[in-house]
């Protein structure tokens, strides 16, 4: 049987006068909601001049490709329209009609500068910050420094502390993380927080134990009872006894969960709680 003809992957286009981020990462989440076929993500950051989108947009046409955009200024907007109808190009301006639209419902018009979202200010330093206390304050390493942190989870081995903590961190939260291990009381800098500071974390005992299986077989470790079941239901007992003991404690199932989904818990009733908000996105920094 004759091998199926080769197909070459399909062209997007990301065209923006900042980094691109933001277009690239809305491209692909959307290209999630496709199966089956061979796409192509270029992007073209700081694009400045009208003549770049020609250059571009000629050879978006020449390949046949979809052309998506940031762009903030009115007339590189009004530019890459133009260059998309002369080259017979499709184009998506995800900006266009947010920015108009937010021009009416807020009565002012868009100040219309570009790369304002990675200006290096002082929530972007703030951020910086953030991310430095976290390392330093990742897995209990420095328990003196649970009390200038913003928030702290606790939990178990491998229930996603440290990418939370680093998630969190780039939204501009000092995070610290303290493991809960069998039979050993945590640090005591952990009742000196705030403790409506604090989030618990939890995990289905079977999805746990794969998780360290792949761990453990990863690392080549020898066979202990990190993933032993019956050991890891004794933890998880543990931790929950604890967080039981600790009712401010909110404990959050991370099973299954994206750790953007279980930061969007965290920061809700972190905000509902009445402590200052993250800032930005975990894209700018």
């Amino acid at each position: 049987m004759a091998d199926p003809p080769f197909k070459a992957p399909q062209p997007i286009f990301v065209v923006s006068d900042g980094t691109g981020e933001t277009a690239e990462r809305v491209v692909r989440a959307a290209l999630r909601q496709f199966r089956g076929h061979l796409v192509h993500v270029r992007v073209y950051p700081h694009v400045s001049s009208p003549e770049d989108l020609d250059l571009l947009f000629r050879r978006a046409a020449g390949r046949q490709a979809l052309v998506v955009s940031t762009l903030v200024t009115p007339e590189m907007r009004e530019a890459a329209e133009r260059c998309a109808r002369d080259h017979g190009v499709l184009h998506v301006d995800l900006l266009a009609n947010l920015i108009g639209q937010m021009e009416l419902f807020l009565d002012q018009a868009a100040v219309g500068v570009a790369g304002l979202l990675h200006q290096a200010d002082e929530t972007y330093f703030r951020r910086v910050e953030a991310v430095e206390f976290t390392v330093k304050a990742d897995d209990g390493k420095e328990p003196r420094m649970l009390r200038h942190a913003d928030l702290v989870l606790v939990g178990v081995s491998r229930t996603s502390k440290t990418p939370l903590s680093t998630f969190l961190a780039h939204k501009g939260l000092k995070v610290g993380n303290v493991p809960i291990v069998l039979d050993r009381p945590p640090p005591a800098q952990l009742y000196r927080v705030d403790q409506r500071r604090i989030f618990a974390l939890t995990i289905d005992p079977d999805v746990l134990r794969n998780i360290r299986e792949s761990r453990a077989r990863n690392l080549g470790l020898a066979s202990t009872n990190y993933d032993d079941l019956d050991y890891i239901l004794a933890e998880l007992e543990y931790a929950h006894d604890l967080f039981r003991a600790h009712p401010e404690w909110p404990v959050i199932d991370v099973t299954n969960r994206a750790v953007e989904e279980t930061a969007g818990i965290i920061l809700r009733i972190y905000d509902d709680r009445g402590f200052p908000g993250a800032t930005g996105d975990a894209s700018q920094l």
